[in-house]
């Protein structure tokens, strides 16, 4: 029994009690820092003097940034905090309902940097497949290493935001010359990303990693493919990912995932100290990717070869300082099976094999007006499900240059 009347905050729902991600919705009052509560949010400004002194100023505002920095143990409180007065069975002084999906999601935090990773072994060794047929599908420092690039954190956006397809250089089969237009490949990427907080810090050991990432959202880091394969050798990717990064509205607690927690999968040879992990931070995330209501896939975050830990580990090996809203992410989530890839590259297999939506229409990578959902479940305590944010986004026409 609680005051909350919503059949979808249930325990055996997935944005039941156990979950409680926090998000920044618009309100008529303005940006108000929320829990998600089934199809409903509580709005924390209202409930701040029941969340005791210590924290409720620190979501009374309009951003997670205070949050963020205020660190593990201020994380603790408040999740037990709300998770007494969300199961009251009386409303708790003050305390606001809205529906959340009658708000809009807004960025919920600042982000100061962003990473992506490259931690699939599946997805690397398809794109290896792909991209050079005649070699061997993974380079030699994969397995020895978490490999990822540094994003664009001014363009990470929000869940519902709308994507330009992007410009960019290509080449056109048989010409030297590259052209300069829209991207022919666009494609979606899905991913798990971590959202980090607490003291600043450097040369995180994997067996901190609760202490320094405050929780998970799903991830689209979009990809215009022909750009990439012209520009990425010999530095990576570039402007083929800066022009969008898309990312859960919601961001669930890294508290609410311990029961997901699973052994990552077995290496092909002993691990540096630094990588090594007493207790295994893979994660059972069972992904969802749907194309205009189709559904495409189901990727398995389980499958990982590097674990979020051991990406964070490698972060900050070198001496580079992780801050409150740093966010990095995991890479394409891909398994095994051909219904378990994460992307339109693997999925249509580089363009030789198209999908068939359900409306009968084909596509090797992404048209105008597709919209592209990621959502996901985590098994919980009790077998409870615990949900992530749905990440979506519809492609809009290029800007014309």
């Amino acid at each position: 029994m609680t005051w909350i009347e919503d059949p979808e905050f249930a325990p055996d729902r997935p944005f039941g009690p156990q979950t409680l991600p926090y998000g920044v919705l618009g309100t008529a009052k303005g940006p108000t820092v929320a829990v998600r509560v089934g199809k409903h949010a509580v709005p924390l400004r209202s409930v701040a003097d029941e969340l005791g002194p210590r924290v409720g100023g620190l979501v009374s505002g309009d951003s997670l940034d205070p949050l963020l920095a205020a660190g593990p143990a201020a994380w603790r409180e408040l999740r037990e905090r709300l998770l007494e007065l969300v199961v009251a069975d009386s409303r708790p002084k003050g305390a606001e309902l809205i529906r959340a999906d009658w708000h809009t999601q807004l960025l919920p935090f600042t982000v100061a940097d962003f990473a992506d990773f490259y931690s699939s072994r599946h997805h690397a060794e398809n794109v290896g497949k792909i991209f050079r047929r005649e070699a061997e599908p993974l380079l030699p420092n994969w397995t020895h290493l978490p490999v990822g690039y540094h994003g664009r954190s001014g363009t990470v956006v929000v869940s519902g935001t709308d994507v330009a397809r992007p410009n960019g250089q290509r080449r056109v089969s048989g010409d030297p010359t590259p052209v300069f237009g829209p991207t022919r490949r666009l494609d979606f990427e899905a991913e798990v990303g971590f959202v980090c907080g607490g003291e600043p810090a450097t040369s995180i050991e994997t067996e901190d990693f609760a202490e320094h990432v405050f929780g998970a959202v799903l991830v689209n880091d979009w990809s215009a493919r022909d750009i990439q394969s012209w520009e990425y050798q010999p530095l990576g990717p570039f402007l083929a990912k800066s022009f969008a990064t898309s990312m859960s509205g919601w961001i669930t607690p890294l508290a609410a995932l311990e029961q997901a927690r699973v052994p990552t999968t077995g290496y092909d040879h002993q691990l540096l100290d630094y990588l090594v992990e007493e207790r295994p931070w893979g994660l059972d995330l069972r992904l969802e990717v749907r194309c205009n209501d189709t559904l495409l896939s189901r990727p398995p975050f389980a499958e990982m070869y590097w674990s979020p830990a051991q990406q964070l580990a490698h972060l900050t090996v070198n001496g580079s300082t992780v801050r409150p809203g740093d966010l990095f992410a995991s890479g394409t989530v891909s398994g095994p099976e051909p219904d378990q890839r994460g992307c339109l590259l693997e999925l249509s297999w580089g363009g030789s094999d198209p999908v068939t939506l359900e409306d009968g229409e084909q596509r090797t990578f992404l048209q105008d007006g597709d919209r592209v959902t990621i959502s996901a479940t985590a098994p919980g305590e009790h077998g409870r499900p615990v949900g992530l944010g749905d990440v979506s986004g519809t492609v809009l026409p290029a800007v014309r240059r």
